[in-house]
């Protein structure tokens, strides 16, 4: 199992859905498989995760938010890693909106 705990990960890049920026960082703290984070940026005033990791460091999470214009929002995403040639790791993301909007796709973000 890959361990995420203290590992901070940059947006490299997202669907025309998401809200989330390139500026946006997020520090994975990681308690046995439980994975949680909170986050903001320009377009989330405060976003929070918590995910299961499973034995291949795939993680299965849920989320909320609420976005600059005071919307909450909340969905899922299931996150493929990818180890870099550096030993970083790259999170492929496939994600939807469950509330607060529609529709979805996929981003990945990067080790920092």
């Amino acid at each position: 199992m890959i361990n995420y705990h203290n590992r901070k990960f940059k947006v490299a890049s997202t669907a025309d859905a998401g809200e989330v920026s390139t500026e946006m960082v997020f520090h994975y703290q990681q308690e046995k498989d439980i994975v949680t984070c909170t986050y903001k940026d320009k377009n989330v005033a405060s976003g929070h995760l918590i995910g299961k990791v499973d034995e291949a460091g795939n993680i299965d999470i849920r989320y909320h938010q609420i976005n600059a214009e005071g919307i909450i929002k909340t969905g899922k995403c299931y996150s493929e890693p990818h180890v870099l040639a550096n030993g970083k790791i790259q999170l492929h993301e496939t994600w939807e909106w469950l509330s607060g909007d529609s529709g979805g796709g996929n981003t990945i973000i990067e080790e920092i």
